[in-house]
């Protein structure tokens, strides 16, 4: 069955259907929440949570392609992530300060493996995770972000450039060869 079937009986209330788009999508958002927070039962409980959402608003939901029932469901999943990270944390972002901009050799990612990448991200504080998340992987604008997550412009920028130092350190750590490029 094609995933516009299941979405047309998820809506029907099928259980079934309900059961096997979750068993499709479940790997993937969990992924998408195990960035956001540290442990693996607070990104499966938001998983859980974030497809409880999902099928619970999925009259709301106009399939227009596989890719779209993805991105409504990674959207759910991160807006969970940062309900919980703001609950949680009271989202405190660290004082700005000035900041290397880390420019990686090319070939430097490659000798990293995606779970070595990923353990990387997770162990940053939860601002420079969060924020880190929001630009670099979802693509969102520094303005985006701060409507977001109700803070300065400003302190996403400087959220992400001390997410990109402590990253190099990180990497100085695990004995990668880098370049540091001054920002102007």
């Amino acid at each position: 069955m094609n995933v516009l079937e299941l979405v047309k009986e998820a809506k029907q209330g099928s259980v079934a259907a309900q059961k096997c788009l979750f068993d499709l999508f479940s790997d993937k958002m969990m992924m998408v929440c195990r960035r956001y927070v540290k442990t693996i039962e607070d990104a499966e409980e938001l998983m859980l949570d974030g497809f409880y959402k999902f099928f619970k608003n999925i009259h709301a939901f106009q399939y227009q392609g596989d890719a779209s029932l993805y991105a409504w469901l990674k959207k759910i999943m991160i807006n969970e992530c940062l309900m919980f990270l703001r609950k949680k944390t009271g989202f405190t972002m660290v004082a700005e300060t000035v900041a290397e901009e880390v420019a990686l050799q090319e070939d430097v990612l490659n000798q990293l493996s995606a779970a070595e990448i990923f353990n990387l991200i997770v162990q940053l504080p939860v601002g420079y995770r969060t924020v880190f998340n929001l630009y670099a992987v979802e693509g969102m604008s520094h303005r985006e972000i701060a409507e977001q997550l109700g803070i300065a412009e400003g302190t996403s920028k400087s959220q992400l450039s001390k997410a990109k130092t402590l990253l190099q350190k990180m990497l100085l750590q695990k004995g990668v060869d880098y370049v540091v490029r001054k920002t102007p």
